[in-house]
């Protein structure tokens, strides 16, 4: 029943419906033919099912027999599985000033490693602070530093880019889980 576009479940009752003649599917998705609206009810009835509306812009419009509750649950349970098995991607991201020691840098390099061998994205970005904006060449050999030891894990989208104060870049993991 995937596939199915459900345009609207036709009530005993319904009088908003008004064809004379359809095309009906029975429910086991065989062809019965064209039928009156009527004959079309009474069989939706002897079966014991509902009588939906499959295509309503074509000549005759096309009904179905079938347990509508059924495809309902059914569909809600698809797109339940769809959404469980979609990953959202992840961002994340790391940052780095020109003047840091070479403990924090491993410990940071260390962290933004684990996030691209768990399958994230990742934003290094390296913040400038007062005079630093004059040295921004050191920033950049750091970035690069940053870019050439991280390699093994991700590749870098673009290149190093200046964005007021910060200097960034975006990591895509290599072989993670994603």
């Amino acid at each position: 029943m995937e596939g199915v576009n459900i345009a609207k479940l036709l009530k005993p009752g319904d009088r908003s419906f008004t064809a004379e003649e359809v095309r009906l599917i029975g429910p086991n998705g065989e062809q019965v033919g064209v039928v009156s609206l009527v004959n079309a009810r009474a069989k939706a009835v002897e079966a014991a099912l509902d009588l939906v509306i499959v295509a309503d812009q074509v000549e005759p419009p096309v009904l179905r027999i079938m347990d509508f509750g059924k495809i309902q649950f059914e569909q809600k349970k698809n797109i339940r599985a769809q959404r469980k098995n979609n990953i959202a991607q992840k961002n994340k991201e790391v940052k780095f000033h020109v003047n840091i020691d070479a403990h924090d840098y491993d410990y940071k390099l260390a962290h933004a490693l684990e996030f691209l061998e768990k399958g994230y994205k990742l934003k290094v970005t390296l913040m400038l602070r007062g005079r630093e904006m004059a040295h921004k060449d050191m920033a950049f050999e750091l970035i690069e530093r940053v870019i050439a030891d991280l390699e093994g894990c991700g590749e870098a989208d673009s290149k190093p880019k200046l964005q007021g104060r910060n200097i960034t870049v975006n990591f895509a993991p290599k072989g993670g889980k994603h």
